[in-house]
């Protein structure tokens, strides 16, 4: 077991990749404290994890109000002794014209996928250096490597996140707490289903994606996991300040495979 007794936080816990990095920490022998915003979805992904032989506590937290991200990292101090390990992974996904976005929806993406980003970790940090080590691992997006129209927001913020962990690591490296971020592609969570249910036709929808991701298929919350075990663990221990794409090689194509098949150039 990788992370066998280490007491890891982890954000957004009640569905998708946060669920899945909960789960499989506890399998890798952490105790997880596992928070949401909604008890409804993430006090099950506790109770699960309990019932299969794991440990695991969950807290209700919204990470843009500073009370809650306080309550729940006192809480880790005062049941587990502090946090090692810290996922940042609650965000807010979000699609609308620049025109139309309010400072409102300005306020609440920034709110929780930044703000919300640095509160948990200004509190995870004071436990880390009492405890003389520590690992951060933000949860940013393939958008910190390029943006979509109607994302202006959420690209922002992402951005930031990784700005923020790259001066995190370079500050705290010296007091052994590394911090990582960790960009997703297209992974097969809700937003996955959203995207689907919002295409006039799923086989065009497939076939479009299909032609933007080089391994030809999304990616399971499963294998975002598996990338974070490797950055909490001792495995990782000379990775600090890096943005980890987990892809399917999306970032790395120029522009989307053509619909036909070209004829052979050799530069003649």
């Amino acid at each position: 077991m990788r992370l066998k007794d280490k007491i890891v936080v982890v954000t957004g816990a009640g569905a998708g990749i946060g669920k899945s990095i909960a789960e499989v920490f506890a399998n890798e022998g952490a105790i997880v404290l596992a928070s949401s915003r909604r008890a409804v979805t993430g006090q099950p992904v506790a109770d699960q994890i309990n019932e299969s032989g794991g440990k695991a506590d969950f807290f209700t937290c919204d990470v843009s109000n500073e009370i809650d991200v306080k309550n729940l990292m006192e809480q880790a101090e005062i049941k587990y002794g502090g946090v090692d390990v810290l996922v940042n992974n609650a965000g807010v996904n979000f699609v609308k014209s620049f025109t139309e976005v309010t400072p409102a929806d300005w306020d609440r993406v920034i709110n929780t996928d930044l703000r919300g980003t640095y509160l948990c970790s200004w509190y995870a940090v004071k436990q880390m250096l009492k405890k003389g080590s520590g690992s951060i691992i933000n949860i940013t997006s393939v958008h910190t490597k390029a943006c979509l129209p109607g994302a202006s927001p959420y690209d922002a913020a992402k951005w930031g996140v990784v700005g923020l962990s790259k001066s995190m690591a370079v500050e705290l490296a010296s007091r052994n707490i590394r911090v990582n971020a960790l960009s997703p592609g297209l992974i097969d969570t809700k937003i996955w289903d959203d995207i689907k249910a919002a295409a006039p036709d799923i086989d065009t929808c497939m076939a479009f994606w299909k032609a933007n991701i080089p391994m030809g298929r999304v990616g399971t919350p499963e294998e975002i996991a598996y990338t974070a075990v490797f950055l909490a663990s001792d495995e990782s221990s000379y990775i600090t300040g890096a943005n980890i794409l987990v892809d399917g090689g999306m970032t790395s194509q120029l522009i989307s495979n053509e619909p036909y098949e070209s004829e052979v150039l050799e530069g003649n």
